[in-house]
């Protein structure tokens, strides 16, 4: 990850970059036994407001200061909407609706829309390696989720128009996968807005009120059009929804944003393509889920493209280049500031000779 700061390039950082997708997988796993015994949206909320409680206390325990003025505030409920209520609310309901493997395949597909919107807001630089990285991500993913059915009958066709009629595009979307995609989706735009955000509010701070003001509206909507959200939890449910509040929300959602307020986005969106594979992973270690030889592949892939996502610069020479040119300007500044010293000096002796030429 080329982040801003030179503290990236330290091992801890690099811990803490990929901690948020560690912890979204590993939560998507422990949210999977509570899902049948609550409902969707009070889940939502759950995962929200107590984190965005943790987030704001720590934030206070460090000294960061409160969002001040109604501008930051407005970009804060602005951010709390797309990348709380919506995001949450579309998540939940899409787990109660669709497999893991294929929800995790439309909720990691937001890099692309990031890396998109990114280029057209902040013309961050993606470049040949970084288009490649992306594609062999989204390819990853796919081997990852989709139906093995799917795949298999897409490389007998060699058409995606074929393989789509004869699969039931229908069925697939009433399953929920379209409620994921808008989650993805939704993910991208506050991963965007979250450089807004920085620029009127602390973003850590700003993270815990959104998280906050986000999920208000979920607990509301849940109490209207829900029923029975506490009825049959067992204390086993409540140990996996504290790992997902705290660690799965708290956390990695304030480290997440913390890094996106001032690093390249689209490298540390990259990263998200990690989520599907822990989440797989620890799915195969806790609940006993088998990776086929596709979703190994696509394990496989996702590596790479986060490979070629993160040293796309140094792959393509960029890197090198920018270095030189740095070089360059730091020689052309030192030659300037020689060249005003030695004109103050002899701006000093003008003025000194003044005096004796009077009478």
């Amino acid at each position: 990850m080329q982040l801003k700061t030179s503290a990236s390039r330290l091992p801890l950082a690099t811990v803490l970059l990929i901690a948020p997708f560690f912890l979204w997988g590993t939560a998507m796993v422990a949210m999977k036994g509570i899902i049948p015994h609550t409902t969707p949206l009070f889940m939502a909320g759950v995962r929200l407001i107590p984190a965005g409680v943790l987030i704001l206390i720590a934030a206070a325990l460090m000294g960061r200061p409160q969002p001040k003025g109604w501008i930051a505030w407005l970009w804060i409920a602005l951010f709390a909407l797309v990348d709380g209520t919506l995001f949450q609310g579309f998540l939940a309901e899409g787990l109660l609706r669709t497999g893991a493997g294929l929800g995790s395949v439309m909720i990691d597909s937001q890099p692309l829309a990031v890396a998109l919107l990114s280029l057209w807001l902040f013309q961050e630089h993606i470049g040949f390696w970084g288009w490649l990285g992306l594609a062999l991500g989204v390819i990853g993913i796919s081997l990852i989720g989709l139906p093995q059915e799917w795949i298999f009958h897409f490389l007998e066709s060699g058409t995606i128009v074929e393989t789509l009629q004869a699969m039931s595009l229908q069925q697939l979307f009433a399953s929920g996968e379209w409620l994921m995609l808008l989650a993805a989706l939704s993910m991208a735009v506050g991963t965007v807005l979250i450089r807004f955000v920085s620029r009127h509010a602390d973003p850590v701070m700003a993270t815990g009120w959104h998280m906050i003001i986000g999920g208000l509206p979920l607990w509301w909507i849940s109490s209207v059009a829900e029923s029975g959200q506490l009825q049959n939890i067992v204390p086993s449910d409540w140990l996996a929804l504290s790992y997902a509040t705290v660690f799965g929300s708290a956390i990695a959602y304030g480290l997440f944003f913390y890094f996106a307020s001032s690093g390249n986005l689209t490298s540390l969106s990259s990263l998200t393509f990690l989520t599907p594979v822990f989440a797989l992973l620890f799915g195969n270690l806790l609940l006993k889920e088998v990776l086929s030889p596709l979703q190994w592949g696509g394990v496989s892939l996702t590596l790479v493209s986060i490979y070629l996502i993160n040293q796309r610069e140094t792959l393509s020479g960029t890197s090198n280049k920018s270095a030189t040119s740095e070089k360059t300007l730091t020689q052309q500044q030192q030659v300037l500031e020689a060249n005003t010293k030695k004109l103050n000096q002899v701006t000093l002796r003008v003025r000194k000779s003044e005096p004796e030429m009077l009478p």
